[in-house]
């Protein structure tokens, strides 16, 4: 479904209160991006800092770092200046000042002097009565100088005023239409004591300012979502699309969480997983290709999808699908590309010629780019311990040794040959004299193809490492 408006603009707003992006995060992200990209839009990223206790020293620099790294680049942000900027909430105080006197003024919202104990009191007292613990609007009727106690210094926050007997119904573009009755809405605080906004009201006002049409964002936002559409409306603003993602949930259908799982999106590069790889198989979570094929690029993703074929739920995260795919996104790649990503992920030390010469041998095997040095580190460094006692191979090492330097066309096919034969001559069953000489050579019983490795590591290597 594309929508007939002059920009499609999506945004994510992530909050940098944790290490980094959570991979739900890199999901919604995906499906902004794409979304745009579909549209010929643009892709926004805007940090909600207003929770000052809770930020961390250099989340928000990974947070972009991380999304520069999947490949969702952004058309604004913190450090994309645009039209629509500042990018960080912190730094749009005013702006919200503004806006908040405005519901103020209009009797959209009120002040509000209540002690945490009074709260905290209340909200006991309806859990009791088995009611929505919701405010009572005590300081909306009972306060009348509000103004002056505010300039005698005392604290307060502003909150909004749910008038009620009202349904908020909105059409979500993924799950049909949602609505809610104004009784079970609370009145939400809007700026906090410290001065800062909370989210409800900072995301109405920017997604305003900055000309978002469509709030993808996931499910958990839903019970938010009526808040926002009574703010628009106290605005007199037009409202933006909005299509709630379906949450990543474990295996156990529960949140995906860092108690129990990987949850930060630098860690899935940091394993090894193709970036291309995970985003292949986020937009599998509640999407599925109109040509039901589970692998593709994001290229062929932008053409195929389309928001109203998402489900409002998606399947269980599943680590061993999400490596399948990553080796089958491996085995896509041309092997100098492949050459690239293993030598940016091992880090320098590594010859380049080598890598390039081993990819044909390792390309079928891996799906992560991790296990390309374990496979691989012999042909950078000689085998310091062995995967068997190798003592009492000596006399058929030694042959080995003597027949190997014959060798003149160093080739895999000659080595292999020359190997076969000695095996057959010493009357040793093939399988036993290869691990022996796989051993000597490798140091471990599981490697890429031996003869072929052999003929990288080159004869003055091998001969070498035959003197034990």
């Amino acid at each position: 479904m594309v929508y007939n408006l002059p920009m499609v603009r999506t945004r994510i707003a992530p909050s940098p209160t944790g290490e980094d992006l959570h991979i739900g995060s890199i999901h919604t992200a995906l499906i902004n991006w794409v979304y745009a990209k579909k549209n010929n839009g643009q892709f926004i990223v805007r940090i909600e800092d207003t929770d000052r206790e809770r930020l961390i020293k250099g989340s928000e620099e990974k947070m972009l770092d991380t999304l520069k790294k999947y490949g969702l680049e952004y058309d604004e942000g913190p450090d994309k200046e645009g039209l629509s900027g500042p990018y960080r909430q912190s730094e749009r105080l005013e702006t919200y000042e503004i806006y908040v006197n405005e519901l103020l003024e209009k009797g959209f919202a009120y002040y509000c002097f209540c002690s945490k104990e009074r709260l905290d009191k209340l909200r006991k007292q309806l859990i009791s009565e088995k009611k929505v613990p919701r405010y009572d609007k005590y300081c909306l009727k009972n306060v009348k100088d509000g103004k002056k106690r505010i300039e005698n210094g005392e604290k307060y926050v502003v909150r909004m005023n749910v008038k009620p007997k009202q349904t908020i119904a909105f059409e979500d573009l993924i799950r049909g239409e949602i609505s809610f009755q104004s009784e079970n809405i609370d009145d939400q605080v809007l700026i906090k004591s410290d001065g800062y906004p909370t989210y409800h009201l900072a995301v109405v006002v920017d997604d305003h300012l900055m000309k978002i049409t469509h709030v993808i964002r996931g499910e958990e936002w839903i019970s938010s979502t009526p808040k926002h559409i009574l703010l628009y409306d106290a605005f007199g603003w037009e409202k933006p699309f909005y299509a709630h993602t379906p949450l990543l949930r474990d295996k156990n259908k529960a949140k995906l969480s860092k108690r129990k799982n990987p949850v930060w999106a630098s860690w899935y590069i940091e394993q090894g997983y193709l970036p291309r790889a995970i985003l292949n198989y986020l937009a599998l979570m509640g999407w599925s290709h109109p040509k039901q094929i589970e692998i593709f690029t994001v290229d062929e993703l932008i053409k195929a999808f389309d928001l109203k074929d998402m489900s409002p739920v998606g399947p269980a995260f599943d680590p061993v699908k999400l490596e399948w795919l990553s080796g089958e996104h491996i085995r896509l790649l041309d092997n100098e590309d492949l050459k690239t990503r293993i030598l940016n992920y091992i880090g320098e030390g590594y010859d380049a010629d080598i890598v390039f010469k081993t990819v044909p041998l390792i390309k079928e095997r891996i799906k992560k780019l991790s296990e390309y040095l374990p496979l691989c580190e012999f042909f950078f460094k000689t085998p310091e311990k062995h995967e068997m006692d190798l003592k009492t191979h000596k006399n058929i090492i030694e042959k080995i040794h003597l027949e190997l330097s014959k060798i003149e066309d160093w080739k895999a096919n000659k080595i292999g040959d020359a190997m076969l034969a000695l095996a057959e001559r010493e009357k040793i069953k093939v399988s036993d004299f290869f691990m022996i000489l796989r051993v000597v050579i490798t140091g471990k019983k599981i490697t890429p193809p031996l003869n072929e490795s052999m003929e990288i590591l080159g004869k003055k290597d091998c001969l070498k490492r035959l003197k034990v």
